[in-house]
């Protein structure tokens, strides 16, 4: 079988890809499950979200709010029309149970996220959760019973643009949300998390004892469907990626520097305390470490997503006294992140005295770098390369639930879909032919 090669991402794309593969169609052995997903039930689930969330620009899923609520509602609904198990955990994540011919034997679980950012696209997060309603949907529409339970999670709060804090959702399923975490507030409204899950009807003692809400000694593998939100794919021309990780991340999401406003006219340079310049060069030192680190062989994201002087008081005619930002650093490696953070820290202690003003990076967030389950990937390639359809084996540069799952030590694969125009974004345009084929790929993880 003859196969050709796919040209890759220029070299300054962290993302890179780590290998292609493609067979012609007609040289292909036909290895894709039947019975069929149920793709007109997933168009339609897909039209509804929309319909419900849209905001007049985008699509508003707020995490334990009016849309994510309504979302998880509709799914709920056509999974009763399709006459599944449904159930809700103490955080209201929810679980739809196809049941298999072995209901003792560990189930095959898949889903994602139901939320969405702010202004933000229809098929983040809500196309896992649909490709999995749309496998069990197909087996119910053929009378096929799968071997062991399907289980498809829509998992509650995983876009942390809602409350500054990752992966509520799947670390209460999986027993490892901190107590802390009830406490933290929502950016838009103030309310706690335990306040907005209370008033949905969620129930916070369990969660104070950790208890979870889906058992991981009787989950024989994860897989998470979503949305391609980097170029990679859609720059190669291939519909489906098969992730071999996903990146761990250093987070300060509320740092600031400290230094004095004062008249722009009457202050010397060697008098001020400018806190933009200061920053200025914090951000411009660290991006030439990222720069540095990669020349020497890491894989990593460094970013500053936002940059702010306070409006009540910076003005033309004042030096700036107080800037607003945060850091994001992300890569597979434990030790990237650490020689990144060192460099990090050693920039700012140095900028701070340089330019006499105060930098606090203000509390630090992490999350755990992931590896995905390498059989299962080779699954997935083998069945991809018999269609005949181009892949790409590649790392996931943002973070996922199923990077969750897999550091809880429960077999994990995750598939891309290639999507145009990234992700957090209303121009999200993920192309159903390339969604089908997905969805064909986690068929043949949730029914071998």
């Amino acid at each position: 079988m003859s196969s050709s090669s796919n040209s890759g991402p220029s070299s300054t794309n962290v993302v890179a890809a780590e290998t292609v593969a493609s067979s012609p169609a007609s040289a292909a052995v036909p290895v894709l499950p039947t019975p069929t997903p149920d793709m007109a039930l997933a168009r339609q689930l897909f039209d509804i979200l929309r319909a419900d969330s849209f905001d007049g620009v985008g699509v508003t899923r707020d995490s334990y709010g009016t849309g994510e609520q309504r979302a998880h509602e509709q799914i709920r609904t056509a999974a009763e029309a399709l006459g599944l198990s449904v159930r809700t955990d103490a955080a209201l994540n929810l679980y739809i149970t196809l049941p298999g011919q072995e209901r003792t034997a560990p189930a095959r679980v898949t889903g994602s996220h139901l939320d969405s950012v702010p202004r933000g696209g229809n098929f983040d997060g809500a196309a896992g959760v649909i490709a999995g309603l749309a496998v069990v949907a197909g087996c119910r529409a053929a009378g096929v019973t799968p071997p062991a339970d399907i289980v498809v999670i829509g998992i509650r709060a995983e876009e942390s643009a809602w409350f500054p804090f990752s992966y509520i959702g799947s670390k209460a399923a999986l027993g490892q949300l901190p107590e802390a975490a009830l406490a933290v507030r929502r950016a838009d409204n103030g309310r706690t998390l335990e306040e907005s899950l209370i008033a949905l009807g969620g129930d916070t003692a369990p969660l104070r004892q950790r208890t979870p809400g889906i058992d991981i000694a009787r989950i024989a593998r994860f897989v998470e469907l979503h949305i391609e939100q980097g170029p990679v794919l859609e720059e190669a021309g291939e519909p489906v990626g098969v992730v071999t990780g996903i990146c761990g991340s250093v987070r300060y999401r509320e740092a600031s520097a400290l230094g004095a406003y004062k008249h722009s006219g009457a202050t010397p340079r060697s008098h001020r305390q400018d806190a933009v310049v200061a920053v200025a060069r914090l951000v411009s030192t660290l991006h030439d470490d990222w720069c540095d680190l990669e020349a020497q062989g890491h894989e990593l994201t460094f970013t500053v997503g936002r940059f702010e002087t306070d409006r009540r008081q910076a003005d033309f005619s004042k030096v700036p006294g107080r800037v607003d930002f945060c850091i994001d650093v992300r890569s597979r490696s434990h030790a990237t992140m650490q020689a990144m953070e060192a460099r990090i820290l050693a920039a700012t202690d140095a900028i701070a005295r340089q330019y006499g003003v105060a930098i606090d990076l203000g509390p630090r967030t992490s999350s755990e770098p992931a590896a995905m389950d390498a059989a299962l990937c080779a699954t997935l390639t083998d069945a991809a390369r018999a269609a005949g359809w181009a892949y790409r084996e590649m790392p996931s540069g943002a973070g996922h639930d199923a990077a969750l799952f897999a550091t809880a030590g429960v077999p994990t694969a995750m598939i891309f879909v290639r999507n145009q125009h990234g992700s957090h974004n209303p121009q999200e345009a993920m192309q159903f032919p390339d969604f089908e084929k997905g969805t064909q790929l986690l068929a043949q993880l949730l029914l071998r």
